[in-house]
C-alpha cells in the first residue's frame, strides 16, 4: 500500500511540473526527450503517463482543468452571498488561467484535444454561473433577471475569452478579461 500512494504522488508531482512547464512555454514545439530533459526525468517515466506525447499533453490539460475547477469551487463556498459567488467564480477562473502563457494558449488553441478540453470547460463555467444567477435572483440579491439569458451573456463573453477574440481586440489577458466579465455582469445584475 505505502509503495501504491507514493506511485500516486510521484504521478501527481510529474503533472504538476509538467503542468507548470507547459504552461509557462507551450508544448507544441516540445518533444517526448524535451520534456524529459526539462523534468529531470527519463522518456520512459513519461510513457507511464500516456502513451504518446499527444496524450500526456491531453492528460496534463485535463489535470489542469480539473485541479482549477476544484480551487475555484473552493473559492465559490467560502462565498457568503450570491454576488460574492458570482464574483468569486469568474474571478478565481480567471486566476486560475494567469499562469498560462501566450505560447500555452495558442498552442492549447492549435491542439483539438485541448482546444476541446477548453470549450468543454466553458460550457461547464456558463453552467455554473447560470445556477449562481438564479439562485441570486431567488434569494432576491440580484434582479429579477432571466438566469440563463445573464448566463449565455456571460457564456458568449466566456467563449470568446476562450477563442482569443477578447485578447485580439482589447489586449486583455484572459484572467483580466475573466474579472472585467465579474465587475460588469455583477453591477448589471445586482439588486441594490
Amino acid at each position: 500500500m505505502p509503495r501504491e500512494g507514493f506511485a500516486t504522488r510521484r504521478r501527481a508531482a510529474l503533472f504538476d511540473a509538467l503542468l507548470e512547464l507547459i504552461l509557462r512555454d507551450g508544448f507544441a514545439h516540445l518533444s517526448i526527450a524535451d520534456l524529459a530533459a526539462e523534468l529531470r526525468c527519463s522518456k520512459s517515466t513519461l510513457y507511464t503517463l500516456a502513451a504518446s506525447k499527444e496524450q500526456l499533453v491531453t492528460a496534463t490539460v485535463t489535470h489542469f482543468f480539473r485541479t482549477a475547477t476544484e480551487q475555484v469551487e473552493a473559492r465559490v463556498v467560502a462565498s457568503e452571498t450570491p454576488r460574492e459567488r458570482v464574483i468569486a467564480y469568474l474571478v478565481a477562473v480567471g486566476e486560475a488561467l494567469a499562469p498560462a502563457s501566450e505560447a500555452f494558449m495558442r498552442d492549447l488553441d492549435a491542439f483539438t484535444p485541448t482546444r476541446s478540453l477548453y470549450e468543454l470547460n466553458t460550457a461547464a463555467a456558463a453552467t455554473r454561473v447560470q445556477k449562481l444567477i438564479a439562485d441570486g435572483v431567488a434569494a432576491g440579491d440580484f434582479r429579477n433577471v432571466d438566469a440563463a439569458f445573464a448566463a449565455d451573456l456571460a457564456a458568449s463573453m466566456m467563449s470568446r475569452i476562450q477563442r482569443r477574440e477578447v485578447w485580439a481586440a482589447t489586449g486583455l489577458d484572459d484572467a483580466a478579461a475573466y474579472r472585467q466579465l465579474a465587475s460588469i455582469l455583477t453591477a448589471g445584475i445586482d439588486a441594490g
